[in-house]
């Protein structure tokens, strides 16, 4: 298991004052460069992973590492690889100290905000990290429960958590029973080589999901549909 705990990270202020409709010579733009200013300050995002080898393709299921993972996408994603990484990335658990006023749904939703950023930087880095590594290009990502129910289940979640080893003493991230990962803006998933980039999104009708990051692929949904 790599851990990566020394992210660098920096804000661009200027995007995120236009993203969030706050004019620069106001009381709550004030507001929200402290906040910015604290969580650059204390927070550290972080991810970990691990190299891992598939054991076993079935009709609609793979084996990495003796844990077996039931999604026909998974299993298609996968059809020529051999070589995963299995990783868990989060914003990091230092931004939940930050007091919040009661009633302050401002921000609350500013630090929402944040912690996103922060877990896609931590993303992004791990994701640079492997392909200097491990001299693999164009990575792909899979996470149990993104997308559609029945692409990977989100139960499995509990599998992936269990290949990664003491993940809140590395991490500092912990799942709990009803299988939610804390703290918040983290994500548990398998990277892969691939010719054409994938996103679980592309296999998700929900269309007003604000962490879309691609449109609905119907061709794609019903090539895998109609394997199963």
């Amino acid at each position: 298991m790599v851990s990566l705990t020394d992210i660098p990270f920096s804000f661009d202020r200027n995007l995120f004052f236009g993203t969030l409709n706050i004019r620069r010579d106001t009381d709550r733009a004030k507001e929200f460069e402290d906040l910015i200013d604290e969580v650059q300050a204390i927070g550290k995002p972080k991810a970990l992973y691990k190299v891992s080898f598939i054991d076993e393709k079935g009709a609609d299921s793979v084996t990495i590492d003796g844990v077996r993972f039931t999604s026909p996408a998974l299993r298609k994603n996968l059809d020529s690889i051999e070589r995963v990484f299995p990783y868990i990335a989060t914003c990091g658990i230092e931004i939940d100290d930050i007091e919040i006023e009661q009633g302050n749904l401002r921000k609350k939703m500013w630090i929402g905000f944040l912690k996103g950023n922060l877990l896609q930087t931590s993303i992004q880095y791990l994701g640079d990290h492997l392909a200097h590594r491990y001299k693999v290009s164009n990575l792909s990502s899979m996470n149990p429960g993104s997308g559609d129910a029945t692409v990977w289940p989100f139960e499995q979640q509990r599998e992936l958590f269990s290949m990664c080893g003491d993940v809140e003493k590395l991490i500092g991230v912990k799942l709990t029973k009803s299988l939610v990962l804390v703290p918040d803006m983290s994500v548990a998933g398998i990277l892969f080589p691939t010719e054409t980039t994938f996103k679980s999104c592309q296999l998700c009708h929900r269309e007003n999901c604000y962490l879309r990051r691609a449109p609905f692929d119907r061709e794609l949904w019903e090539s895998i549909n109609k394997e199963t």
